[in-house]
């Protein structure tokens, strides 16, 4: 089995990343093994590496339950951090371009994390998210702080229509002067989604103008669903 730097070495970053630019989300298939979402399903009941557990009812996030590890991170997630952030803060910056934003994201997931820390935000938003039946998320963003990388991340660990049915992951855009358009997603055991955390740039007639984006997960109809999500910014608590 080949290790997850090579992995991620093998993907068409090209591709992606324009579809990402495009689109404001890509899937990117089969970068998790069955081994390793395994071992991160099982490490969210036997595991001590978390800081903090969050019951969705209570905030009234929606009905599941996540954890949000503590430094230091599993070697694994650091990896994909680390690796995945460089390939993808060239479209954050043309982001930033396009929109006139004066804005820059530094070009390794270190500075990003130093200029966190200069911010007082030092806490992981790397997280675990589990639902049951009947379990689902609001349409929400995930930002934590004054500063926040544009885009994130999700794994999905478990295989659609065997672990679970429903729980899609949904995306909507909030298009100005229009009505919102929603993404449905259904991506298998062990794929990324890459995605916006708030806006992308959409070109008109005009130049670029600004939609904004949330995500969520539609409800379960039966199983158990588990979820990564890799968030490239730290935050305050």
């Amino acid at each position: 089995m080949e290790n997850i730097e090579t992995r991620l070495g093998a993907k068409d970053w090209p591709a992606i990343t324009k579809e990402l630019h495009d689109r404001g989300f890509v899937i990117v298939r089969d970068v998790l093994s069955k081994k390793e979402c395994d071992a991160l399903i099982t490490g969210y009941n036997t595991d001590n590496t978390y800081r903090k557990t969050i019951s969705m009812e209570r905030y009234r996030f929606g009905q599941g339950e996540y954890k949000y590890f503590r430094y230091p991170l599993p070697e694994l997630i650091t990896i994909m951090r680390e690796r995945i952030y460089a390939e993808i803060a060239p479209v954050a910056n043309q982001w930033m371009q396009e929109l006139n934003i004066d804005k820059q994201f530094p070009a390794t997931h270190k500075a990003m994390t130093k200029l966190c820390r200069e911010h007082g935000q030092e806490k992981p938003t790397v997280l675990i998210l589990k639902y049951g039946k009947d379990g689902f998320n609001t349409l929400h963003q995930d930002l934590y702080g004054e500063i926040y990388f544009p885009m994130q991340l999700v794994f999905m660990l478990d295989q659609a229509d065997k672990d679970y049915t429903g729980g899609e992951f949904v995306i909507t855009e909030q298009i100005p002067r229009a009505q919102s358009k929603a993404n449905v997603l259904k991506p298998n055991r062990g794929d990324m989604i890459i995605f916006t955390t708030n806006f992308r740039p959409v070109k008109g007639t005009k130049g670029y103008y600004r939609v904004n984006m949330k995500h969520g997960v539609s409800p379960l109809h039966s199983g158990n669903r588990h979820s990564l999500g890799i968030i490239f910014h730290d935050g305050l608590s």
